[in-house]
């Protein structure tokens, strides 16, 4: 059972554990932790107070599992909603990258190639490593 904070600084929304009063979910301040930054970092970065951060960080503590549980289901939704949309535009990104460039950008494109290509071999470098 997920407890609710004194002050009620977090509230389930139809966004799902959200910050009191911002468009804040929990699952962002999750990304942050996952990605070890501090949380006066993240308070800061997200425009937090003192307070919503110390009590963000008291109730992920005390619900740390029923957090981690919402937060891996999350990430599992973004991945289908990501992998639908690659799937549904597969087709018609290939179909841009194959239109020649637009006249008068004929310069501006032949540089980019150049420097896609220099990535390539910068990339297929380092994977022989």
């Amino acid at each position: 059972m997920i407890e609710t904070t004194s002050q009620n600084t977090v509230a389930k929304t139809s966004r799902g554990l959200s910050i009191v009063g911002t468009r804040i979910t929990l699952y962002d301040v999750m990304d942050y932790l996952k990605a070890d930054w501090p949380p006066k970092l993240i308070q800061q970065w997200l425009n937090l107070t003192d307070q919503q951060i110390a009590e963000v960080m008291d109730y992920i503590t005390k619900n740390r599992t029923e957090v981690e549980a919402e937060y891996q289901l999350v990430l599992q939704q973004a991945e289908e909603i990501r992998q639908y949309w690659e799937d549904r535009n597969r087709e018609r990104f290939a179909q841009i990258a194959s239109l020649p460039p637009k006249p008068g950008q004929e310069k501006i494109h032949a540089k980019l190639q150049a420097l896609k290509a220099k990535l390539r071999q910068h990339d297929n470098g380092s994977e022989r490593s």
